[in-house]
């Protein structure tokens, strides 16, 4: 049988075609041209090859990829849900995880929810609607109907950063606990001994709620230090008002940031009041970016292994495709610390 190399044909003008009209054009049932595509050629005679190859050609039919992957049983897609693709981290999450699809010869769908968490249910249903294989979420996990949407798929499921009530998956994340700790004894160790801790509202976020806790244990156990939280909701008075009351009430003021998006909250309240990080307050974020060394002295922030956790959440789903049943895992890890100015012992030039 001739070998199947391409060919250059120019196809007519018109609707796209279809499997019916290249049996058609060839003379043959559907199945026949079924066989050839799916290179079962051993079923065929080298004359009907022949003539479904010549109609292929002619009509220049091109076969669905996504429907040749579902024959296959599998669609080669990995849906990703994230809860805001603004925000810093979950766009370096995404280059990671893309990455590690594109190496196991995947293609990763997104699902941006705008961080709107009524639609975390909506999102996994469109995914699955379209086949895919698994799904990673990095979403509020608020929705408790999310959750049912997951077990109805029947597909595996890896969280990233943000836990979902009731939800038996995976789960890949920052040690929250740890990079709190690390930003704290930091800022302690350099003079600033009155911190406050600004956050995005807490409340149904599982990754927001263990770094505020780990705050608030971490300055009850160290005696002379004073530490409060604030809630940031977007309102640039609100948070202006909070900075003016530490550095007014500190002996030693400092801020702990408790994301990229908080921390870009606080360098727009602290240039609203004409003062600088590291002079007037120390400073540290979670989450690093490219802008933090250029922000005021340089911003010390504290590094999530972002690129990391998106390569893991992906290689945890691949492992559970390809037949892995264990019990759901837990794998944190570690943040590290960028120090810069902004974080430098109080009085330094």
């Amino acid at each position: 049988m001739p070998a199947k190399s391409p060919r250059t044909a120019t196809a007519p003008e018109g609707p796209r075609r279809t499997i019916s009209d290249v049996a058609q054009h060839a003379g043959v049932s559907k199945a026949t041209v079924s066989r050839f595509l799916n290179r079962r050629d051993e079923l065929l005679t080298p004359e009907i090859a022949r003539r479904v190859e010549s109609a292929i050609a002619a009509l220049g039919y091109s076969p669905s990829p996504m429907a040749q992957a579902l024959k296959r049983g599998r669609s080669r897609l990995i849906g990703l849900v994230v809860a805001d693709v603004a925000n810093p981290y979950s766009v370096a999450v995404l280059r990671g995880a893309e990455k590690a699809c594109q190496d196991a010869g995947y293609l990763l769908m997104l699902f941006n929810l705008g961080d709107d968490s009524r639609r975390e249910r909506e999102a996994i249903e469109a995914l699955v609607a379209y086949q895919v294989d698994g799904l990673i979420l990095n979403t509020l996990g608020r929705d408790e109907a999310a959750v049912a949407a997951a077990a109805r798929s029947g597909r595996p499921v890896v969280l990233v950063d943000r836990r979902h009530r009731d939800m038996q998956a995976d789960f890949v994340s920052l040690d929250n606990v740890g990079a709190v700790e690390l930003a704290v004894e930091h800022l302690l160790e350099a003079g600033w001994n009155d911190l406050l801790y600004v956050t995005e509202p807490v409340r149904g976020v599982s990754s927001r709620q263990e770094r505020e806790v780990a705050f608030r244990n971490l300055v009850a156990r160290r005696r002379g230090v004073r530490g409060g939280v604030h809630e940031s909701t977007g309102d640039e008075a609100d948070l202006r008002a909070a900075v003016q009351a530490l550095r007014a009430a500190g002996r030693q003021p400092a801020i702990l940031a408790a994301n990229a998006v908080v921390t870009l909250r606080v360098a727009t309240a602290v240039a609203g009041l004409g003062w600088q990080f590291g002079s007037d307050f120390g400073f540290v974020g979670v989450d690093e970016t490219e802008w933090a060394p250029l922000v005021g002295p340089g911003l010390t922030t504290i590094a999530q292994p972002t690129d990391a956790l998106g390569r893991l959440a992906t290689a945890c789903l691949l492992e559970r495709l390809q037949g892995l049943a264990v019990p759901p895992r837990q794998i944190l890890l570690p943040g590290q610390l960028v120090p810069r100015r902004s974080s430098a012992a109080p009085g330094t030039p």
